[in-house]
């Protein structure tokens, strides 16, 4: 194990793998259950995958490949993959359906909605996630009750009310919000819909994760069905670590251990799995204090334990990165190089992009990308997992003069 020196504020950890293991979790047979599901939605399609060659060619690398999640069920992130499969099984349950026959159609229908109506899901958000569920709870003919923590953009706040959901913004931090609902949930009798799991508070945060894997496997999928090689290099960002552990435990069993370098990346103000990783113990460790971050997708101090066991043992790198490495990466996708595809990419979606493209093309970080092995041969695949769910914040980020962030 290594930790660098830090440049800039950016600090890199170097983990060891452990020997490969079965992660049940995200078994062929499961992640195949996940998009049969997700395929039985009219409104399903994958979102793009879109080469960005003049960017590799400037940087030196053999190709870099963003996942674009803005389209995603026109709710502008990933999120809602996780919520219709968490959410779809939960009313299953509730009207005695199978896993295996588990359908939209079904859910969706007036004799389902009758015997689930009375279902109230809360949860708490920065703003994505809650908006998945309030699309999911109004979907299904059920309830969704929202809590915000402080200071959330307004533009977030209203995108969720728009799906009918009643919204609460608290004074609380993202974690404190989230102990916030489940005490809500546990008052009112509702069901929480979180992917952070807690002490008896396991399967749904299993379900939600199982749900982000048709990302990566439509991103695998789009590569080879161009005839190119699968990545060497996957940046993935982490908030409580579930979305990253997803992707990661789909790579590992699809891989069987084989799976391609792997970097996680966190706001340096709430890098949990940072922190975790760095204390050699094993165990999860808490950021406590505001969080503050303009990712604020990522503004999660509590890391959740069934993405960090699979990050620790199987994630290669550890990154903590300064708000300015996503605001390059905002500013790089939004005005491409020469004929490449301009991406509209979030605080929270940009992060992987704006550290490939430093450490690349900045000499101060040759010591990080030699570490990570970064060169001409690589092939990256980074997932920018939302959109300008804030617009007025994308726009002071992305215009020149209305913010400044040095480097």
């Amino acid at each position: 194990m290594n930790t660098l020196q830090p440049v800039n504020g950016i600090k890199l950890f170097a983990n060891q793998r452990k020997p490969y293991y079965p992660v049940k979790l995200f078994s062929a047979e499961t992640c195949q259950a996940v998009r049969r599901f997700q395929n039985s939605m009219a409104d399903y399609e994958p979102t793009p995958l879109v080469s960005l060659d003049s960017l590799a060619a400037k940087l030196g690398v053999a190709k870099v490949y963003v996942k674009d999640e803005s389209s995603r069920f026109g709710l502008n992130s990933f999120k809602a993959l996780g919520c219709s499969f968490g959410m779809a099984n939960l009313l299953a349950e509730k009207l005695g359906i199978a896993a295996e026959n588990i359908t939209d159609a079904v859910l969706i229908s007036k004799g389902a909605k009758k015997k689930t109506g009375d279902t109230v899901f809360v949860s708490a958000t920065d703003g994505n996630h809650g908006r998945g569920v309030a699309w999911c709870a109004a979907r299904y003919g059920c309830r969704a009750v929202i809590y915000l923590p402080k200071e959330a953009a307004p533009f977030r706040v209203a995108a969720i009310q728009n799906e009918g959901a009643e919204v609460h913004v608290t004074d609380l931090n993202y974690d404190d919000t989230v102990r916030l609902a489940t005490q809500k949930a546990r008052e009112n009798g509702w069901t929480l819909v979180q992917d952070t799991a807690m002490p008896g508070y396991e399967q749904i945060p299993r379900w939600i994760m199982q749900g982000y894997t048709t990302m990566v496997a439509e991103a695998l999928d789009q590569i080879e069905q161009r005839g190119g090689p699968l990545p060497t290099h996957v940046f993935l960002q982490a908030g409580v670590g579930s979305m990253s552990g997803a992707v990661l435990g789909y790579l590992l069993e699809k891989y069987k251990g084989g799976h391609p370098k792997t970097i996680i990346i966190e706001a340096k103000n709430a890098a949990c799995m940072y922190k975790s990783i760095l204390a050699g113990d094993g165990k999860p460790h808490r950021v406590a204090g505001d969080l503050e971050t303009i990712m604020a997708g990522l503004a999660c101090g509590e890391p959740n334990p069934i993405g960090w066991e699979i990050l620790r043992d199987y994630a290669d790198y550890f990154v903590s990165c300064p708000d300015y490495v996503t605001v390059e990466g905002m500013r790089r996708l939004a005005d491409p190089i020469g004929a490449d595809h301009k991406i509209v990419s979030g605080e929270s979606g940009a992060v992987g992009i704006g550290l490939i493209e430093l450490l690349m093309s900045k000499p101060k970080w040759a010591e990080h990308r030699n570490a990570i092995s970064l060169d001409r041969p690589s092939i990256v695949l980074a997932f920018s997992t939302e959109g300008d769910t804030d617009p007025a914040g994308y726009r002071k980020i992305i215009y020149p003069g209305q913010t400044q962030f040095s480097i």
